[in-house]
């Protein structure tokens, strides 16, 4: 039952509003003239000082798209730490329905955004070619802009990053001549990791011009040109036959109504003997994509759920032979943009200006509370043809290091053997 004081006016009431839309999170709510609501019986962590009354109602309106705009704007202030406060809110807006508003943008953007080729490539263009000089800042030296891997928390990012790279290259079990198909490369880190340490060659595609570019440019500075080729084109157009298909952080922009399709090419390139491996951003159930991110950060986006996701496997029976959550190893990856940002915010302002500083502020700061609280997963997921062995007995190999993979025959006998 929402908290309905009386109010001496109508800014209470709309702010009483704007607080029993966000689930009554103990955040203080003011408006600039002092005006202000406080959910009863508890001790805000902060304060969202509200600049004006436009401001007030937009957040009424549509509480996340208005609040995105109001701060990315500096017409909403937050006093206290912006982390732990979209933590609470997070929190408690999993116990709040969303309006009517709020859904019928989201289906217009779902509209607008399709993951249709030509739409793809305007979305990633939005997002991924804002400028290498500028992911520069605060990403690590290989320039991966995925989830990392841990083995301690006390490890630096350039380590999780190579470390996540080397664990995936385990999960997959590489073996030196073998053709790896990579779909949304980035910056292309993990095309040459596997080519340089596992002796694969790896085809590589991506519609980011500017990742394309310096891709192309790191192959060849470090002589890998022959066994790595970055691509600018679409994953839809991968052709030829790859004895593994891998894809990080690229489902989230496949679009759900595409998992099907999506699945059909992978059979097309790795049939029924190859194997795979998807890392993705993930629920727990199905939901609707942030509408402010969409608008303003990443258009096209959806994170799915697990059973989502399967879509892509089911339809040509793929065996699903490992999944694995990275939540909070995500966590620490953003604490650590998010750190590295903060601290280049000059350079950020002087190459675009404050307005982009706060909403890539907001944005890192908004995904790391999402995957601390749990409201976004990171999962990873090995696969395979039914006609492919699987490529671990126990999950030893991954936390054991790199051991040489046995050839496929003697692979394959042991496996049948440790079954009869």
């Amino acid at each position: 039952m929402p908290f309905l004081p009386a109010f001496s006016s109508a800014e209470q009431w709309f702010l009483q509003k704007i607080l029993n839309g966000i689930g009554r999170a103990p955040i203080r709510l003011v408006l600039n003239d002092g005006v202000e609501v406080t959910p009863p019986d508890v001790s805000p962590i902060g304060t969202l000082r509200i600049a004006d009354r436009r401001t007030l109602a937009a957040l009424a309106l549509d509480p996340e798209i208005g609040f995105g705009e109001g701060y990315s704007d500096g017409r909403i202030r937050v006093e206290g730490d912006l982390v732990q406060m979209l933590e609470e809110v997070y929190r408690s807006m999993a116990k709040v329905r969303d309006g009517l508003y709020g859904r019928l943008v989201s289906r217009w953007q779902d509209w607008c955004q399709a993951n249709s080729p030509r739409g793809s490539r305007h979305n990633i263009h939005h997002h991924y070619d804002l400028g290498n000089d500028f992911y520069k800042l605060w990403l690590d030296s290989e320039m991966v802009y995925t989830c990392a891997y841990f083995p301690s928390p006390e490890a630096t990012l350039e380590e999780a990053q190579v470390a996540k790279m080397d664990y995936i290259s385990r999960k997959l079990q590489l073996r030196p001549g073998e053709a790896v198909a990579d779909a949304g490369c980035g910056w292309g880190a993990l095309a040459l990791h596997m080519a340089r340490n596992y002796g694969v060659s790896v085809k590589a595609f991506n519609i980011s011009h500017e990742q394309i570019l310096f891709a192309r440019e790191r192959a060849a500075e470090e002589g890998l040109t022959d066994r790595v080729e970055f691509i600018e084109d679409d994953y839809r157009n991968i052709s030829g036959k790859f004895d593994v298909f891998v894809s990080v952080g690229m489902l989230e922009h496949v679009g759900k109504d595409h998992y099907a399709e999506f699945g059909d090419l992978i059979h097309r390139v790795v049939g029924e003997s190859g194997r795979g491996l998807l890392h993705f951003i993930g629920r727990n159930q199905p939901a609707d994509f942030s509408r402010w991110i969409r608008k303003r950060i990443f258009p096209g986006a959806y994170a799915p759920a697990l059973r989502e996701a399967l879509n892509v496997f089911e339809r040509w029976d793929f065996s699903v032979l490992d999944v694995e959550n990275l939540r909070l190893h995500y966590a620490k990856t953003l604490e650590h943009w998010l750190n590295r940002f903060e601290a280049a915010s000059r350079q950020v302002s002087a190459m675009y200006d404050a307005r982009f500083l706060r909403a890539w502020r907001l944005y890192l700061a908004g995904s790391l509370a999402g995957f601390l609280t749990g409201s976004t997963q990171l999962f990873q997921v090995v696969f395979a043809g039914s006609q492919c062995q699987p490529p671990l007995w126990t999950r030893e190999p991954l936390y054991a290091g790199a051991p040489e993979p046995e050839p496929a025959a003697e692979r394959k006998a042991q496996w049948t053997h440790a079954m009869s």
